[in-house]
């Protein structure tokens, strides 16, 4: 998550990660590269219209407005996964005008990282990005063909592709041209380090899929993932599943462990034990 998020941002990052992750699961959402490459196109237009950047993150105006003004505004150009993520993003609040962008920013690369992680790649998407920075660092040429501010964006674009195209995952050229093509005030270092870090950040990460008899309120969902997350010492995301055949209780599977405390399989036990 980006450093500088502090306050209302930082809270409204952390829940529109919970909603891509939740959307791009759901049966007949758009790929997640397709909604990396959607999000990314979407900061472009924020960056590139500053009334919209104040009007969308306007403490002043009221949620619903936000959200049908952006949705006003790429319905027709993005997919209705891309448009569900942006919408809740552009409906929670933000401590500064450009923090939205930048958060909208953030879950691009999420969704390319997720795209990489379905298949089973994320680790090399890791991998190839050290190797690309490190590559940069060591080539002062390079680096300074990748920064000239008068050359054609298409041209360091076709740059990263003779280096990465073929010899690295395609979610790591995707996200190198990415770094490359819009900086964002960011110098290339920094780019490509903010990358690492969001790379490394999902690769350490713990998904929990939690059945439930009904949904969980947005308290006991923070809760639960306070304490999942400590107990692993990872940032930990919920799945949750509606299931009223448990009746009551939760269960919790995070990789091969399962805690099983729904009132269906106490049930269960009890009557085990009493025909044993």
């Amino acid at each position: 998550m980006p450093s500088f998020m502090r306050g209302a941002s930082r809270d409204s990052l952390t829940a529109a990660r919970s909603r891509l992750d939740t959307v791009l699961a759901e049966p007949g959402a758009a790929a997640p590269d397709t909604v990396g490459a959607e999000l990314f196109a979407v900061v472009d237009v924020l960056d590139a219209q500053p009334a919209l950047r104040a009007a969308l993150t306007d403490p002043s105006r009221d949620a619903e407005s936000k959200t049908a003004l952006a949705a006003a505004l790429i319905r027709s150009q993005v997919s209705t996964t891309t448009l569900d993520v942006v919408s809740a993003a552009a409906a929670s609040r933000w401590s500064g005008v450009g923090d939205l962008a930048t958060a909208l920013e953030d879950l691009a690369v999420q969704a390319w990282a997720t795209a990489a992680e379905r298949r089973g790649a994320l680790d090399a998407v890791e991998d190839d990005v050290f190797r690309f920075t490190q590559i940069v660092a060591g080539s002062p040429q390079l680096r300074a063909a990748l920064t000239d501010r008068v050359a054609p964006v298409s041209a360091k674009q076709a740059l990263v592709a003779g280096l990465l195209d073929g010899k690295a995952a395609p979610e790591s050229a995707a996200l190198a041209s990415r770094v490359v093509a819009h900086p964002r005030g960011h110098s290339l270092e920094d780019g490509l380090g903010d990358l690492e870090h969001a790379v490394a950040e999902r690769r350490r990460r713990v998904t929990a899929t939690v059945v439930s008899a009904v949904p969980l309120s947005d308290s006991q969902h923070a809760r639960l993932v306070a304490a999942l997350s400590s107990q692993r010492g990872v940032p930990v995301h919920l799945n949750v599943v509606v299931d009223p055949e448990v009746v009551g209780g939760i269960k919790v599977t995070m990789g091969d462990e399962v805690v099983d405390g729904t009132l269906a399989s106490r049930l269960e036990e009890a009557r085990r034990r009493f025909a044993g």
